[in-house]
Protein backbone atom coordinates (compact mmCIF):
# COMPACT_ATOMS: atom_id res chain seq x y z
CA UNK A 1 0.00 0.00 0.00
CA UNK A 2 1.55 3.82 -1.24
CA UNK A 3 1.72 5.79 1.26
CA UNK A 4 0.41 9.56 0.62
CA UNK A 5 3.18 11.79 0.03
CA UNK A 6 3.26 15.65 2.02
CA UNK A 7 3.43 18.59 -0.19
CA UNK A 8 7.01 18.96 0.68
CA UNK A 9 7.63 15.63 -0.75
CA UNK A 10 5.95 15.71 -4.01
CA UNK A 11 7.67 19.38 -4.59
CA UNK A 12 11.18 18.34 -3.66
CA UNK A 13 13.52 19.40 -5.88
CA UNK A 14 15.14 17.14 -8.26
CA UNK A 15 17.58 19.46 -9.96
CA UNK A 16 19.41 22.04 -8.28
CA UNK A 17 18.67 25.12 -10.05
CA UNK A 18 21.09 27.65 -11.76
CA UNK A 19 19.46 30.61 -9.82
CA UNK A 20 16.85 30.08 -7.58
CA UNK A 21 13.53 31.98 -7.27
CA UNK A 22 15.48 34.92 -5.88
CA UNK A 23 18.76 34.91 -7.42
CA UNK A 24 19.99 37.79 -8.80
CA UNK A 25 21.89 37.44 -12.14
CA UNK A 26 25.26 38.67 -13.07
CA UNK A 27 24.42 42.08 -15.69
CA UNK A 28 26.41 40.28 -18.15
CA UNK A 29 23.84 37.40 -18.14
CA UNK A 30 20.82 39.42 -17.31
CA UNK A 31 19.78 40.23 -21.06
CA UNK A 32 20.36 37.49 -22.05
CA UNK A 33 18.50 34.80 -20.01
CA UNK A 34 15.42 37.65 -19.91
CA UNK A 35 15.89 37.56 -23.75
CA UNK A 36 14.66 33.82 -23.91
CA UNK A 37 12.09 34.70 -21.93
CA UNK A 38 10.85 37.34 -24.57
CA UNK A 39 11.28 35.35 -27.60
CA UNK A 40 9.38 32.24 -26.02
CA UNK A 41 6.11 34.43 -25.33
CA UNK A 42 6.49 36.84 -28.24
CA UNK A 43 5.02 34.68 -30.84
CA UNK A 44 1.52 34.32 -28.78
CA UNK A 45 1.44 37.34 -27.39
CA UNK A 46 1.45 39.42 -30.54
CA UNK A 47 -0.84 36.83 -32.51
CA UNK A 48 -3.66 37.47 -29.90
CA UNK A 49 -3.91 40.96 -30.87
CA UNK A 50 -3.32 40.67 -34.56
CA UNK A 51 -6.42 38.42 -34.33
CA UNK A 52 -8.93 40.66 -32.59
CA UNK A 53 -7.83 44.01 -33.97
CA UNK A 54 -6.60 45.38 -30.30
CA UNK A 55 -3.21 46.96 -30.61
CA UNK A 56 0.35 45.07 -30.03
CA UNK A 57 1.87 47.30 -27.99
CA UNK A 58 -1.11 47.67 -25.69
CA UNK A 59 -0.67 43.56 -25.53
CA UNK A 60 3.26 44.28 -25.33
CA UNK A 61 2.58 46.91 -22.86
CA UNK A 62 0.51 44.85 -21.01
CA UNK A 63 1.99 42.13 -21.19
CA UNK A 64 5.11 42.94 -19.44
CA UNK A 65 3.41 45.35 -16.49
CA UNK A 66 0.98 42.45 -16.03
CA UNK A 67 3.91 40.44 -15.24
CA UNK A 68 5.55 42.77 -13.29
CA UNK A 69 2.45 43.16 -10.98
CA UNK A 70 2.09 39.72 -10.85
CA UNK A 71 5.45 39.25 -9.61
CA UNK A 72 4.81 42.14 -6.91
CA UNK A 73 1.60 40.46 -5.47
CA UNK A 74 3.38 37.25 -5.21
CA UNK A 75 6.30 38.65 -3.21
CA UNK A 76 8.41 37.65 -6.28
CA UNK A 77 8.29 33.94 -5.24
CA UNK A 78 6.96 32.54 -8.24
CA UNK A 79 8.56 32.56 -11.56
CA UNK A 80 5.69 32.71 -13.81
CA UNK A 81 5.21 34.96 -17.26
CA UNK A 82 1.99 36.11 -18.07
CA UNK A 83 0.93 37.04 -22.02
CA UNK A 84 -2.20 37.28 -24.20
CA UNK A 85 -4.68 34.84 -23.44
CA UNK A 86 -6.00 32.61 -26.34
CA UNK A 87 -8.98 32.05 -24.89
CA UNK A 88 -10.17 35.34 -25.30
CA UNK A 89 -9.78 35.24 -29.13
CA UNK A 90 -12.87 34.01 -30.85
CA UNK A 91 -15.40 36.20 -28.00
CA UNK A 92 -13.19 38.97 -28.26
CA UNK A 93 -13.39 39.35 -32.29
CA UNK A 94 -17.23 38.96 -32.55
CA UNK A 95 -17.80 40.93 -29.64
CA UNK A 96 -16.16 43.87 -31.34
CA UNK A 97 -17.97 43.44 -34.77
CA UNK A 98 -20.94 44.26 -32.64
CA UNK A 99 -20.51 45.90 -29.75
CA UNK A 100 -18.32 49.23 -29.20
CA UNK A 101 -14.96 49.39 -28.05
CA UNK A 102 -16.06 50.41 -24.46
CA UNK A 103 -18.38 47.55 -23.85
CA UNK A 104 -15.62 44.90 -25.02
CA UNK A 105 -12.84 46.03 -22.47
CA UNK A 106 -15.20 46.65 -19.39
CA UNK A 107 -16.21 43.10 -19.83
CA UNK A 108 -12.51 42.46 -20.16
CA UNK A 109 -12.03 43.85 -16.72
CA UNK A 110 -14.48 42.41 -14.98
CA UNK A 111 -13.48 39.43 -16.16
CA UNK A 112 -10.09 40.39 -13.96
CA UNK A 113 -12.41 41.37 -11.19
CA UNK A 114 -13.83 37.55 -11.34
CA UNK A 115 -10.16 35.80 -11.08
CA UNK A 116 -9.70 38.53 -8.17
CA UNK A 117 -12.97 36.86 -6.12
CA UNK A 118 -12.04 33.36 -7.19
CA UNK A 119 -8.28 33.93 -5.41
CA UNK A 120 -10.68 35.11 -2.17
CA UNK A 121 -12.76 32.06 -2.39
CA UNK A 122 -10.09 29.58 -2.87
CA UNK A 123 -8.16 31.25 0.32
CA UNK A 124 -11.28 31.65 2.55
CA UNK A 125 -13.00 28.44 1.31
CA UNK A 126 -10.19 26.28 -0.11
CA UNK A 127 -9.77 24.68 -3.69
CA UNK A 128 -12.08 21.97 -3.49
CA UNK A 129 -14.82 23.61 -4.49
CA UNK A 130 -13.62 24.75 -7.51
CA UNK A 131 -12.20 21.74 -8.66
CA UNK A 132 -15.59 19.84 -7.97
CA UNK A 133 -16.97 22.48 -10.51
CA UNK A 134 -14.70 22.30 -12.77
CA UNK A 135 -13.46 18.77 -13.31
CA UNK A 136 -11.53 17.60 -16.61
CA UNK A 137 -14.72 16.52 -18.28
CA UNK A 138 -15.91 19.47 -18.48
CA UNK A 139 -12.51 21.80 -18.76
CA UNK A 140 -11.10 19.10 -21.30
CA UNK A 141 -13.68 19.46 -23.81
CA UNK A 142 -13.77 23.53 -23.22
CA UNK A 143 -10.50 23.94 -24.53
CA UNK A 144 -10.66 21.29 -27.46
CA UNK A 145 -13.87 23.55 -28.13
CA UNK A 146 -11.68 26.96 -27.74
CA UNK A 147 -8.77 25.74 -30.33
CA UNK A 148 -11.60 24.21 -32.56
CA UNK A 149 -13.96 27.47 -32.47
CA UNK A 150 -10.67 29.22 -33.85
CA UNK A 151 -9.66 26.56 -37.02
CA UNK A 152 -12.05 28.49 -39.43
CA UNK A 153 -10.17 31.74 -38.61
CA UNK A 154 -6.68 30.25 -39.00
CA UNK A 155 -7.72 28.60 -42.58
CA UNK A 156 -9.18 31.51 -43.84
CA UNK A 157 -6.30 33.81 -43.21
CA UNK A 158 -4.43 31.22 -44.99
CA UNK A 159 -6.84 30.85 -48.25
CA UNK A 160 -8.26 33.75 -48.70
CA UNK A 161 -7.05 38.16 -49.42
CA UNK A 162 -9.90 39.09 -47.51
CA UNK A 163 -10.18 36.55 -44.87
CA UNK A 164 -13.09 38.53 -43.20
CA UNK A 165 -15.46 38.54 -45.73
CA UNK A 166 -13.83 34.92 -47.21
CA UNK A 167 -13.11 36.09 -50.71
CA UNK A 168 -9.90 36.41 -53.10
CA UNK A 169 -9.69 32.73 -53.02
CA UNK A 170 -5.31 32.66 -53.63
CA UNK A 171 -3.12 30.30 -54.66
CA UNK A 172 -0.06 32.43 -53.47
CA UNK A 173 -1.41 32.91 -50.31
CA UNK A 174 -2.12 29.20 -49.30
CA UNK A 175 1.82 28.43 -50.54
CA UNK A 176 3.18 30.84 -48.17
CA UNK A 177 0.31 29.59 -45.33
CA UNK A 178 2.33 26.01 -46.27
CA UNK A 179 5.45 27.03 -45.93
CA UNK A 180 5.11 28.91 -42.40
CA UNK A 181 3.41 25.32 -41.47
CA UNK A 182 6.36 23.29 -42.62
CA UNK A 183 8.72 25.69 -40.74
CA UNK A 184 6.93 25.85 -37.40
CA UNK A 185 6.10 21.88 -37.23
CA UNK A 186 10.09 20.91 -38.08
CA UNK A 187 11.25 23.85 -35.60
CA UNK A 188 8.66 22.34 -33.10
CA UNK A 189 9.53 18.82 -33.77
CA UNK A 190 13.57 18.90 -34.90
CA UNK A 191 14.93 21.83 -32.64
CA UNK A 192 16.44 21.14 -29.75
CA UNK A 193 16.73 22.96 -26.59
CA UNK A 194 15.73 27.01 -26.16
CA UNK A 195 15.26 26.91 -29.78
CA UNK A 196 12.41 24.04 -29.42
CA UNK A 197 10.34 26.73 -27.35
CA UNK A 198 9.86 29.39 -30.20
CA UNK A 199 8.57 27.12 -32.97
CA UNK A 200 6.03 29.87 -33.26
CA UNK A 201 8.33 32.65 -33.39
CA UNK A 202 10.66 30.97 -36.05
CA UNK A 203 7.64 29.87 -37.98
CA UNK A 204 6.97 33.63 -38.57
CA UNK A 205 9.65 34.88 -39.11
CA UNK A 206 10.39 31.85 -42.05
CA UNK A 207 6.99 32.79 -42.77
CA UNK A 208 7.79 36.68 -43.51
CA UNK A 209 10.89 35.88 -45.28
CA UNK A 210 9.15 33.73 -47.73
CA UNK A 211 6.06 36.50 -47.85
CA UNK A 212 9.00 38.93 -48.65
CA UNK A 213 10.73 36.45 -51.44
CA UNK A 214 7.00 35.95 -53.19
CA UNK A 215 6.24 40.12 -53.04
CA UNK A 216 3.07 40.20 -50.63
CA UNK A 217 4.64 42.40 -47.80
CA UNK A 218 4.18 46.03 -47.94
CA UNK A 219 6.73 48.07 -46.53
CA UNK A 220 5.24 51.57 -45.82
CA UNK A 221 4.30 51.43 -43.04
CA UNK A 222 7.89 49.80 -41.50
CA UNK A 223 9.37 53.46 -43.64
CA UNK A 224 7.22 55.90 -42.89
CA UNK A 225 7.23 54.65 -38.66
CA UNK A 226 10.00 56.20 -36.36
CA UNK A 227 11.68 54.36 -34.26
CA UNK A 228 10.68 55.62 -30.86
CA UNK A 229 6.71 56.39 -30.52
CA UNK A 230 4.36 56.55 -28.15
CA UNK A 231 2.30 53.52 -28.28
CA UNK A 232 -0.71 52.53 -29.53
CA UNK A 233 -3.01 52.19 -26.20
CA UNK A 234 -6.72 53.13 -26.02
CA UNK A 235 -7.23 54.70 -22.73
CA UNK A 236 -10.84 54.91 -20.51
CA UNK A 237 -12.29 58.08 -21.13
CA UNK A 238 -9.90 59.33 -23.76
CA UNK A 239 -9.89 56.76 -26.64
CA UNK A 240 -12.94 54.73 -25.36
CA UNK A 241 -16.03 55.28 -22.49
CA UNK A 242 -16.12 52.59 -20.29
CA UNK A 243 -19.75 50.79 -20.99
CA UNK A 244 -21.58 48.35 -18.45
CA UNK A 245 -23.15 45.91 -21.19
CA UNK A 246 -24.40 42.58 -18.63
CA UNK A 247 -25.08 40.56 -21.65
CA UNK A 248 -21.79 40.95 -22.55
CA UNK A 249 -20.02 40.44 -19.46
CA UNK A 250 -22.40 36.87 -19.37
CA UNK A 251 -20.30 35.65 -22.99
CA UNK A 252 -17.10 36.81 -21.36
CA UNK A 253 -17.13 35.72 -17.60
CA UNK A 254 -17.72 31.96 -17.94
CA UNK A 255 -14.53 31.68 -20.34
CA UNK A 256 -12.57 32.80 -16.44
CA UNK A 257 -13.44 29.59 -15.03
CA UNK A 258 -11.81 27.42 -18.48
CA UNK A 259 -8.45 29.91 -17.87
CA UNK A 260 -8.39 29.64 -13.70
CA UNK A 261 -7.98 25.99 -14.70
CA UNK A 262 -5.22 26.23 -16.98
CA UNK A 263 -3.70 28.51 -14.58
CA UNK A 264 -4.10 25.96 -11.75
CA UNK A 265 -2.02 23.65 -14.33
CA UNK A 266 0.41 25.78 -14.68
CA UNK A 267 0.84 26.22 -11.16
CA UNK A 268 1.20 22.78 -10.53
CA UNK A 269 3.67 22.50 -13.27
CA UNK A 270 5.92 25.19 -12.02
CA UNK A 271 5.60 23.74 -8.64
CA UNK A 272 7.36 20.23 -9.63
CA UNK A 273 9.85 22.07 -12.06
CA UNK A 274 11.38 24.45 -9.16
CA UNK A 275 10.42 21.90 -6.23
CA UNK A 276 8.39 24.14 -4.37
CA UNK A 277 4.46 23.97 -3.06
CA UNK A 278 3.53 27.58 -4.29
CA UNK A 279 -0.13 26.69 -3.24
CA UNK A 280 1.34 26.98 0.08
CA UNK A 281 3.32 29.86 -0.09
CA UNK A 282 2.72 32.26 -1.23
CA UNK A 283 -0.49 31.01 -2.20
CA UNK A 284 -2.98 29.96 -5.07
CA UNK A 285 -5.10 32.73 -4.26
CA UNK A 286 -2.39 35.08 -4.39
CA UNK A 287 -1.55 33.90 -8.11
CA UNK A 288 -4.51 34.25 -9.28
CA UNK A 289 -5.36 37.55 -7.86
CA UNK A 290 -2.21 38.43 -9.76
CA UNK A 291 -3.15 37.08 -12.87
CA UNK A 292 -6.66 39.08 -12.17
CA UNK A 293 -4.99 42.40 -11.48
CA UNK A 294 -3.13 42.01 -14.66
CA UNK A 295 -5.91 41.52 -16.70
CA UNK A 296 -7.79 44.25 -15.60
CA UNK A 297 -4.80 46.61 -16.57
CA UNK A 298 -4.54 45.00 -19.84
CA UNK A 299 -8.23 45.77 -20.54
CA UNK A 300 -7.45 49.27 -19.26
CA UNK A 301 -4.99 50.18 -21.93
CA UNK A 302 -6.76 48.20 -24.64
CA UNK A 303 -5.28 44.88 -24.12
CA UNK A 304 -6.01 41.38 -24.23
CA UNK A 305 -6.91 39.70 -21.07
CA UNK A 306 -3.49 37.86 -19.86
CA UNK A 307 -2.79 34.13 -18.45
CA UNK A 308 0.36 32.35 -17.46
CA UNK A 309 2.19 31.03 -20.39
CA UNK A 310 3.36 27.34 -20.91
CA UNK A 311 6.02 28.26 -23.22
CA UNK A 312 7.78 30.03 -20.82
CA UNK A 313 7.53 27.52 -18.15
CA UNK A 314 9.24 25.38 -20.81
CA UNK A 315 11.56 27.61 -20.54
CA UNK A 316 12.02 27.61 -16.61
CA UNK A 317 12.70 23.81 -17.12
CA UNK A 318 15.24 23.55 -19.92
CA UNK A 319 17.66 26.62 -18.60
CA UNK A 320 16.86 25.54 -14.62
CA UNK A 321 17.23 29.28 -14.04
CA UNK A 322 13.93 30.42 -11.57
CA UNK A 323 14.95 33.89 -10.97
CA UNK A 324 11.93 35.93 -10.61
CA UNK A 325 14.62 38.40 -11.59
CA UNK A 326 15.01 37.22 -15.03
CA UNK A 327 10.85 36.96 -15.10
CA UNK A 328 10.63 40.96 -14.61
CA UNK A 329 13.70 41.73 -16.86
CA UNK A 330 11.66 39.68 -19.88
CA UNK A 331 8.42 42.21 -18.83
CA UNK A 332 10.46 45.41 -18.51
CA UNK A 333 11.73 44.06 -22.43
CA UNK A 334 8.20 43.54 -23.36
CA UNK A 335 7.45 47.19 -22.18
CA UNK A 336 10.25 48.41 -24.05
CA UNK A 337 9.80 47.28 -27.55
CA UNK A 338 6.25 48.77 -26.77
CA UNK A 339 7.25 52.36 -27.55
CA UNK A 340 9.50 51.12 -30.57
CA UNK A 341 7.33 52.33 -33.78
CA UNK A 342 9.41 50.32 -36.64
CA UNK A 343 8.79 46.88 -34.34
CA UNK A 344 5.27 47.91 -34.35
CA UNK A 345 4.95 48.34 -37.76
CA UNK A 346 6.92 45.07 -38.73
CA UNK A 347 4.41 43.47 -36.80
CA UNK A 348 1.20 44.83 -38.53
CA UNK A 349 2.89 44.20 -41.84
CA UNK A 350 2.99 40.04 -41.11
CA UNK A 351 0.95 39.60 -44.12
CA UNK A 352 -2.29 36.59 -42.77
CA UNK A 353 -1.43 33.69 -44.76
CA UNK A 354 1.68 33.87 -42.73
CA UNK A 355 -0.35 33.97 -38.94
CA UNK A 356 -2.55 31.68 -40.78
CA UNK A 357 -0.10 29.00 -41.31
CA UNK A 358 0.76 29.66 -37.34
CA UNK A 359 -2.24 29.60 -36.27
CA UNK A 360 -3.42 26.29 -37.79
CA UNK A 361 -0.68 24.55 -35.68
CA UNK A 362 -1.32 26.49 -32.82
CA UNK A 363 -4.72 26.97 -32.61
CA UNK A 364 -4.88 22.22 -32.87
CA UNK A 365 -2.17 21.87 -30.43
CA UNK A 366 -4.71 24.16 -28.18
CA UNK A 367 -7.23 21.55 -28.96
CA UNK A 368 -5.25 18.75 -28.79
CA UNK A 369 -4.30 19.66 -25.05
CA UNK A 370 -8.02 19.35 -24.26
CA UNK A 371 -7.64 15.91 -25.21
CA UNK A 372 -4.51 15.03 -23.69
CA UNK A 373 -6.11 16.37 -20.54
CA UNK A 374 -9.35 13.85 -20.72
CA UNK A 375 -6.36 11.29 -21.20
CA UNK A 376 -3.97 12.36 -18.62
CA UNK A 377 -6.82 12.82 -15.91
CA UNK A 378 -7.94 9.24 -17.02
CA UNK A 379 -11.48 10.05 -17.86
CA UNK A 380 -13.33 7.44 -18.47
CA UNK A 381 -15.46 7.96 -21.47
CA UNK A 382 -17.29 4.55 -21.15
CA UNK A 383 -19.49 6.36 -18.72
CA UNK A 384 -22.33 7.56 -19.91
CA UNK A 385 -21.93 10.79 -17.27
CA UNK A 386 -18.84 11.55 -18.86
CA UNK A 387 -20.05 10.77 -22.45
CA UNK A 388 -22.63 12.97 -22.65
CA UNK A 389 -21.17 16.15 -20.68
CA UNK A 390 -18.39 16.15 -23.13
CA UNK A 391 -20.44 15.33 -26.23
CA UNK A 392 -22.88 18.23 -24.95
CA UNK A 393 -20.11 20.79 -24.38
CA UNK A 394 -18.31 19.91 -27.81
CA UNK A 395 -21.36 20.27 -30.26
CA UNK A 396 -22.48 23.60 -28.33
CA UNK A 397 -19.05 25.07 -28.74
CA UNK A 398 -18.08 23.84 -32.14
CA UNK A 399 -21.57 24.19 -33.53
CA UNK A 400 -21.82 28.04 -31.97
CA UNK A 401 -24.60 27.59 -30.61
CA UNK A 402 -26.36 30.68 -29.06
CA UNK A 403 -29.04 31.81 -26.65
CA UNK A 404 -30.41 34.97 -26.84
CA UNK A 405 -32.71 36.52 -23.98
CA UNK A 406 -33.60 39.60 -22.05
CA UNK A 407 -34.06 39.91 -18.13
CA UNK A 408 -35.78 43.43 -17.53
CA UNK A 409 -34.40 45.74 -20.43
CA UNK A 410 -31.16 44.24 -20.59
CA UNK A 411 -29.92 42.04 -23.35
CA UNK A 412 -28.00 38.12 -22.89
CA UNK A 413 -26.20 36.50 -25.76
CA UNK A 414 -24.45 33.16 -24.17
CA UNK A 415 -22.77 32.23 -27.87
CA UNK A 416 -20.33 29.00 -28.55
CA UNK A 417 -18.07 28.77 -26.00
CA UNK A 418 -19.22 30.67 -23.35
CA UNK A 419 -22.74 28.43 -23.71
CA UNK A 420 -20.83 25.53 -24.15
CA UNK A 421 -18.76 26.19 -20.78
CA UNK A 422 -22.12 26.84 -18.57
CA UNK A 423 -23.39 24.10 -20.10
CA UNK A 424 -20.96 22.02 -19.15
CA UNK A 425 -20.83 22.99 -15.74
CA UNK A 426 -24.45 23.02 -15.20
CA UNK A 427 -24.69 19.27 -16.43
CA UNK A 428 -21.64 18.58 -14.08
CA UNK A 429 -23.63 19.75 -11.29
CA UNK A 430 -26.98 18.06 -11.98
CA UNK A 431 -26.41 14.56 -13.42
CA UNK A 432 -26.02 11.79 -11.09
CA UNK A 433 -22.43 10.45 -9.78
CA UNK A 434 -22.00 6.70 -10.96
CA UNK A 435 -21.38 4.39 -8.75
CA UNK A 436 -17.70 3.35 -9.49
CA UNK A 437 -17.19 -0.58 -10.19
CA UNK A 438 -15.23 -2.71 -7.77
CA UNK A 439 -12.23 -3.67 -9.56
CA UNK A 440 -11.78 -6.51 -7.16
CA UNK A 441 -14.55 -8.68 -9.32
CA UNK A 442 -14.94 -10.60 -12.16
CA UNK A 443 -15.93 -8.55 -14.79
CA UNK A 444 -17.23 -12.80 -16.23
CA UNK A 445 -18.48 -15.03 -13.97
CA UNK A 446 -15.75 -17.56 -14.14
CA UNK A 447 -16.87 -20.49 -12.08
CA UNK A 448 -17.25 -23.51 -13.34
CA UNK A 449 -21.05 -24.84 -14.29
CA UNK A 450 -22.28 -27.39 -12.17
Amino acid sequence: MQTKKSPEEIYSKSVSPILDVQDKPKPAQWLMLSSQHLFAMFGATVLVPYLTGLPVSAALIASGIGTLLYILITKGQIPAYLGSSFAFILPITIALGANSLGEVLTALFFSGVLYIIIGIAIRGFGIDWLMNLLPPVVVGPVIMVIGLGLAPVAVDMAMYTDSGNREGYSMLYIFVAAVTLIITICASIFLRGVLSLIPILIGIIGGYITAVLVGIVDFTQIVETGWFMLPDVHLPFVSYNPTWNLGLMAVMLPIVFVTVSEHIGHQMVINKIVGRNFFKKPGLHRSLVGDGISTMFSSLIGGPPTTTYGENIGVLAITRVFSVWVIGGAGVLAVILGFIGKFTAIVQSIPTPVMGGVSILLFGIIASSGLRMLIDEQVNLDSKRNLVISSVILVVGIGKAHLDFTIGNIPFNLEGMALAAVAGILLNAILPKEVPVDDGQPAVDDTPAD
